[in-house]
């Protein structure tokens, strides 16, 4: 890896190189996904089979398209790891006791003077999960965006993933599913499946959020139909940031790097250390490392174009340079990581101390892995059970309580033009 000394040039020229992997430049694709959502809008069902047959070569009609109670028993004997399913039902247990402490209850507050105000929390009706497939087909995700739907109420959560050219889906993903709990799971992916979700089609009901990963037609397509529907956000491409100091051990920070650079070319994986002597290590590690691994090709790609480590002065500068980057995940390898936690500002997910890797939140620890990134975790948060609900504000006024306050609200309308909105005060008091 490339090791960089970090000033105000260098700085600027790699953020402005991360948000080159913003979904916002995605453009060449839109007028495609476009058409795909119009088609399927307008046509429905026989678009989505189109499409299915062309992108993914499998037949799939209204017969078909939805995953049996036969195919899921079928899943279970297919999966070439049976002790997967054991460790899935451990890392449920993990994600639905964490999303547990996020659910909100619905609160009234009755005042002196007999009003009343409150909040009402509603889970929504039904809510789209889509899941990649293919080469791309992560059971994780499934239960990371299943799960916490669950645990806020949401009534029905189907799911759509592509079929392979036989017309079967995954087996693992299917598992996974059936383990989470989803209701219905469809065969469709891309724009189409996307489309088919925010409309509805005859075989696929629209939904009221559509959430989960996919490759950039997915998420073009969940970009354009928000305002149909609610979504989670586009999510960009996976990156890693460790703030290590010469405490770290230099094996450790290299394997974490790589652990997000083998996703794919974009990814980007970045140290910051005070250490020279550190950066000199973990630059040697990762690429001792990338040798050993199976997706060598796609690991040096990423680290050739988005990967650096950093020389900083101290960790305070680190911190800084992070709170700056906003990365999807942080990892904090310093000789006391939760002082340095008080000093981030912006990170999807914050990993303390060196036995905590990435990977242990990608699959096991139980906070959500679904989180912001290019930047978004400035502003966004992971996903949770608050992704699956809304809140109604409750107003209850008897007529004395309305009473001590009708002037007040007559001259604000009255202030704004809006003599309707007076006179709806104005008539309960003309007698």
């Amino acid at each position: 890896m490339r090791i960089v000394k970090l000033n105000d040039e260098t700085k600027n020229n790699i953020l402005d190189n991360l948000l080159k992997r913003s979904p916002n430049n995605y453009d060449d694709y839109t007028d495609t996904v476009n058409e795909i959502l119009n088609n399927v809008k307008a046509n429905g069902d026989a678009a989505v089979f189109d499409y299915t047959k062309r992108f993914d070569k499998a037949d799939i009609n209204a017969d078909n398209i939805v995953v049996t109670k036969e195919e899921i028993d079928e899943a279970y004997e297919l999966m070439e790891d049976k002790g997967l399913v054991d460790v899935m039902r451990k890392s449920i247990a993990n994600i639905r006791d964490f999303h547990k402490k996020q659910l909100q209850e619905t609160w009234l507050d009755k005042k002196e003077d007999g009003s009343i105000l409150g909040q009402k929390i509603t889970p929504l009706s039904k809510v789209g999960v889509y899941v990649p497939g293919g080469k791309a087909a992560y059971p994780s995700s499934v239960l990371m965006n299943v799960i916490p739907a669950k645990v806020a109420g949401v009534n029905q959560v189907v799911m759509v993933t592509p079929p392979g050219k036989d017309g079967k889906v995954n087996p693992n993903t299917l598992v996974a599913a059936n383990e989470a709990g989803v209701d219905v799971i469809y065969k469709v992916g891309g724009a189409q499946a996307i489309a088919a979700l925010a409309f509805g089609t005859e075989s696929i009901p629209k939904v009221d959020k559509i959430v989960g990963p996919g490759n950039i037609f997915v998420a073009l397509a969940k970009k354009a139909v928000f305002g149909y529907v609610s979504i989670d956000s586009v999510a960009g491409p996976s990156e890693i940031l460790v703030i290590a100091d010469s405490t770290a051990n230099p094996k450790y920070v290299a394997a974490d790097l790589l652990s997000q650079a083998e996703h794919d070319e974009l990814a980007s994986a970045i140290l910051l250390t005070d250490s020279e002597e550190l950066a000199n290590e973990v630059s040697k590690w990762t690429a001792k490392f990338a040798e050993e691994l199976s997706r060598t090709d796609i690991i040096n790609k990423s680290l050739d174009n988005y990967g650096y480590i950093l020389l900083v002065d101290n960790i305070d500068e680190a911190c800084n340079m992070a709170n700056e980057i906003a990365s999807e995940h942080l990892e904090l390898l310093t000789k006391d990581p939760f002082e340095t936690m008080d000093k981030i500002h912006n990170a999807g997910a914050i990993f303390l101390g060196e036995y905590s890797s990435e990977p242990l939140g990608d699959y096991f620890a139980g906070p959500n892995h679904v989180l912001p990134t290019n930047g978004t975790a400035k502003f966004f948060s992971p996903l949770g059970v608050y992704d699956f609900i809304k809140k109604s504000s409750v107003i209850y006024y008897t007529k004395d309580s309305l009473a001590k306050v009708q002037k007040d609200i007559r001259n604000f309308a009255t202030a704004e033009g809006l003599t309707a909105h007076a006179n709806s005060i104005k008539v309960r008091f003309d007698d």
